[in-house]
C-alpha cells in the first residue's frame, strides 16, 4: 500500500481561483436558497451556512422595531472581508448578503455561506466571515424597544 497523497496534491483540496460568488447589501428580503446555491461546488465536501434573524428581544428588553442602514462603502468593505476569508482558508465558494431598511421580527437580516473541501474548514471560514462582517462592514442597527427607548448598534 502506497503512502497517502498530501492534501495539496489534489486540486479539489485547494481554494478556487475566484471563490467569491455573491456579495450584496439589499433592501429586499433575503433568500437562504439563493446564498446556498451560490456556494455549490463539486469539489466542496463541506458547506457551512449562517442565517441571522431579527429577534423579539435584546439585552433583556423587548424589541418593537428594527432597521439597518449602511454606509455607501459597505459593499466594498464586504468584498474586502470576503476576500480576506477566502485568502485565509481553502474556500471553494463564498457568499454573503445583508439586509438594510426596516425589518420585522423573524426577518432574515444576514445570510452567509462558505464551501470548502472539508467541514472543519467550512465551519471556521463561515464563522470568520460572519464575525468579520459584523465587526468591520459599516452596517448599523437601530432598535426601538417596547418601552419606547431606542438604541443604535455598531455606530
Amino acid at each position: 500500500m502506497g503512502a497517502m497523497a498530501r492534501t495539496y496534491d489534489h486540486p479539489g483540496e485547494l481554494a478556487a481561483a475566484d471563490p467569491v460568488r455573491l456579495l450584496a447589501v439589499r433592501d429586499t428580503p433575503l433568500s437562504v436558497d439563493e446564498v446556498f446555491s451560490a456556494v455549490g461546488d463539486d469539489a466542496a465536501g463541506g458547506t457551512a451556512l449562517f442565517v441571522g434573524t431579527v429577534r423579539d428581544h435584546d439585552g433583556g428588553a423587548g424589541v418593537r422595531a428594527l432597521g439597518y442602514s449602511a454606509h455607501p462603502t459597505a459593499e466594498a468593505e464586504l468584498r474586502r472581508v470576503a476576500e480576506k476569508v477566502a485568502a485565509d482558508f481553502p474556500v471553494r465558494a463564498l457568499a454573503a448578503v445583508h439586509r438594510v431598511g426596516d425589518l420585522e421580527i423573524g426577518d432574515l437580516a444576514v445570510v452567509v455561506a462558505v464551501s470548502c473541501p472539508h467541514r472543519a474548514e467550512a465551519f471556521e471560514a463561515c464563522r470568520r466571515l460572519i464575525d468579520d462582517l459584523k465587526r468591520e462592514v459599516p452596517i448599523w442597527k437601530h432598535q426601538v424597544f417596547q418601552d419606547g427607548t431606542e438604541e443604535w448598534v455598531g455606530v
